[in-house]
């Protein structure tokens, strides 16, 4: 048994344990950072959860479009604690958005976009997971997972000339099919582990230039260590999270799911209104806001890609030497940081009104407002970062 001098020895010298050190324990960390930073480290912790979870359900699930259904319900009646793992990996998707909007929105009120690498590939980030989201939406196989494929697939036909053959050439037949599923299940399972290294180049990039603090001090003499003092935040955040989870898995674990997806996959019968997942809505009710087929496809992809200008805005700021004096001054305003914070709360709620219209039918007046709140949506963030 290693004595205390050992002990530290082993911890300064060993390799493993300096990366550990370095990242984990001795990482310089503003003191003054809030409980919205803990949704960082959530992000990880519910990534890791996925991880594991989709590793078990995968060893038991079957891509054949004739077993895909009956696989899904033999984990959850027939395989020991299959039930978890499912219903486990159903909801920590959604928690796993529900932080990952969090954590966007704390980037922008408290201006995380000047540090370009680690902004912009954390909405390359945001990206990927949206279609790791997708692909696994498809594999239980029901009426949803189905026709939820078939119409976010032909939104690629939108594209001129070649928008038709990529969309079979995706498809792997001329629908929906077999081809399809195999090739869906096997991007769900390589991918995250994809994202999984994003995620830790991510983590490298914010390591190089330090963590945002809400009251933007860029001074060495507000850093701490991460350890024990705000690692204990993350910790007590972890056990809130597992909590909430516990209740929604053991208490209502369908809540967040749709009931179409209970019925086996049908091409002949299409159901009467077509939703994604939840955390795809906002998007979605962009998308439908535009009659245009290649509009509506233009403006899904800029609703997110939005989200890089801050960083470019930032980045040609730094070059006006003639209004850097200018700007600064505005930075420091304090009429400006509420504006600015006014902006953030405005931008939240077109947010998720947005997320209300995309569960709506497509009929007025939430056709309306839908167009409305897309112009604004796109208006107020241009505003918003000028």
């Amino acid at each position: 048994m290693l004595n205390f001098k050992e002990l530290i020895t082993f911890r300064n010298e060993n390799p493993a344990m300096k990366i550990i050190k370095g990242v984990l324990m001795d990482l310089p960390t503003p003191v003054n950072i809030s409980n919205f930073w803990n949704f960082g480290s959530c992000l990880g912790a519910c990534l890791g959860l996925q991880l594991v979870s989709g590793l078990f359900l995968a060893s038991h699930y079957n891509s054949s479009p004739f077993m895909a259904f009956d696989s899904v319900e033999h984990i959850m009646k027939d395989v020991s604690m299959g039930w978890v793992f499912r219903i486990v990996h159903l909801n920590g998707a959604s928690f796993f958005f529900i932080f990952l909007f969090m954590h966007i929105a704390r980037g922008l009120y408290y201006k995380s976009y000047n540090y370009l690498e680690t902004w912009n590939l954390g909405v390359f980030i945001f990206l990927f997971s949206m279609a790791i989201a997708f692909l696994g939406y498809v594999l239980p196989w029901g009426q949803m997972s189905f026709w939820g494929a078939t119409v976010i697939t032909n939104l690629i036909s939108a594209i001129p000339i070649i928008g038709n053959k990529v969309v079979i050439w995706i498809w792997g037949a001329y629908s929906v099919s077999s081809p399809t599923l195999s090739r869906f299940f096997m991007l769900h399972f390589c991918l995250p582990f994809v994202l999984a290294a994003m995620v830790i180049l991510h983590i490298f990039f914010l390591h190089k230039t330090g963590s945002q603090n809400p009251s933007n001090l860029k001074s060495s003499y507000n850093l701490i260590s991460f350890h024990w003092f705000l690692s204990s935040k993350d910790i007590f955040f972890f056990f809130f999270w597992i909590i909430l989870l516990e209740f929604l898995i053991f208490l209502f674990p369908f809540l967040l799911g749709d009931p179409e997806n209970f019925i086996l996959a049908n091409s002949l019968s299409t159901p009467a209104h077509i939703v994604p997942e939840w955390y795809f809505l906002f998007a979605y009710a962009i998308l439908r806001s535009i009659p245009s087929k290649l509009g509506g496809v233009i403006a899904l992809l800029l609703s997110v890609l939005i989200l890089l200008f801050p960083s470019l805005w930032s980045l040609n700021k730094s070059k006006m030497s003639l209004s850097n004096n200018l700007l600064k001054f505005l930075s420091k305003s304090k009429s400006m940081s509420l504006t600015f914070q006014s902006f953030s709360w405005f931008f939240l709620g077109i947010f998720l009104i947005l997320t209300w219209i995309g569960g709506e039918v497509v009929e007025e007046p939430f056709i309306f407002i839908g167009q409305a709140f897309l112009i604004l949506y796109f208006l107020l963030f241009l505003l918003f970062i000028l």
